[in-house]
């Protein structure tokens, strides 16, 4: 299992537009109809990989915590299909059901929002303003597969709850680790 860390976008940047195919509805996508009226997560997960197969459960629910708040999340897989079939946009579909995902799950063929993210593993996190400047970026917490750490989710709850009652972040922003995004 790889352990790859994210690349750590500098904070204040504003977020890359894009236009996905949402592989639940069917349908094409922006990130200006998705984003949040308070601030919008977009997070870079797959279907196959041990750190977000760990920590699925948990984003569901921070997703569903705070969506009433004004937060939207949005989580898009750039994995190349031909090598990782399994992360084909049918099969992101039946994951994103099973998991009951309460986001969009955005199919980026062209690695191109990767790319513009800076985005560099599974899972990786980005957390913008209404304004759509970047406030946080990196892990959802300590816990790995096999490391006993509970999953809380606690760096990128305190990073919303920072966002959400307009105060400074200023904890430590850790990368997160996880498999690296299967590059074509």
């Amino acid at each position: 299992m790889a352990r790859t860390p994210s690349n750590m976008l500098p904070l204040g940047t504003k977020a890359p537009s894009f236009n996905l195919f949402d592989t639940v509805s069917n349908e094409i996508l922006s990130l200006n109809n998705l984003k949040g009226n308070q601030g919008t997560v977009i997070m870079f997960i797959c279907n196959h990989c041990p750190f977000v197969i760990h920590i699925n459960k948990a984003i569901v629910e921070i997703a569903n915590m705070y969506t009433s708040k004004g937060i939207k999340f949005i989580a898009i897989s750039s994995n190349d299909v031909e090598n990782y079939p399994q992360d084909a946009p049918d099969k992101m579909k039946i994951h994103a059901q099973e998991n009951n995902y309460p986001f969009p799950y955005l199919y980026d063929e062209s690695q191109d929002i990767a790319k513009a993210y800076d985005a560099a593993c599974t899972p990786d996190f980005y957390a913008f303003d209404k304004n759509l400047e970047l406030i946080y970026r990196g892990q959802l917490d300590d816990s790995r597969p096999g490391n006993g750490i509970e999953i809380t989710g606690i760096d990128l709850k305190h990073a919303l709850g920072c966002l959400i009652e307009e105060k400074e972040n200023s904890r430590l922003q850790k990368p997160s680790i996880g498999c690296n995004i299967k590059w074509k």
